[in-house]
């Protein structure tokens, strides 16, 4: 039985001053500890991105790939991992993106992506839109076109949404 956007939230705890003073940071082990929380969660976001025309998906590390794996179970959709730099065992294409102090890189095999096919970019949360921004550029990079961005959380103040273009996001949270 599913449970509702509103119990789903009731799952998310908030913890203060974490990783730094003056952050809420918004927990889902509670989500994830649920049963029913983690599938309806996971039912909801399948519906979204089927409803966009996705035919592949796409997880960035790490909790991404929790909900990947659950939608990838759900929808029998192939899921492709986008990690840091040096986690992937094969040959792996790579972007770097600007950072508030720095940069990072998100990697993928060289392999994962086939041109032209639509792909759901997955992930629980999204802030600042940086990482989600760097891997819609390298999907799109190898010939694949992000059809929609799924979050379980966003985080609307940061204005995340707005570094990805014209991409289609759906969130089932919003703060």
């Amino acid at each position: 039985m599913r449970i509702s956007i509103e119990e789903i939230q009731e799952l998310i705890r908030d913890v203060v001053d974490f990783p730094k003073p003056g952050i809420v940071f918004k927990d889902i082990t509670p989500l994830l500890s649920s049963s029913k929380g983690l599938r309806s969660t996971a039912e909801l976001m399948a519906e979204q991105l089927l409803a966009s025309g996705a035919q592949e998906l796409v997880g960035i590390e790490s909790r991404g790939f929790l909900f990947g794996a659950a939608i990838a179970a759900l929808t029998d959709l192939p899921l492709h991992l986008v990690r840091k730099p040096g986690k992937l065992p094969y040959r792996t294409v790579g972007r770097d993106y600007d950072l508030e102090y720095g940069s990072d890189r998100v990697e993928m095999h060289c392999d994962a992506i086939q041109r032209g096919t639509r792909y759901a970019l997955i992930d629980d949360l999204i802030a600042t839109g940086g990482t989600a921004a760097a891997s819609i550029e390298l999907i799109q990079e190898q010939g694949g076109q992000v059809a929609c961005a799924c979050f379980v959380i966003e985080l609307d103040f940061l204005k995340g949404r707005e570094r990805l273009g014209d991409c289609q996001v759906q969130s089932l949270l919003h703060y």
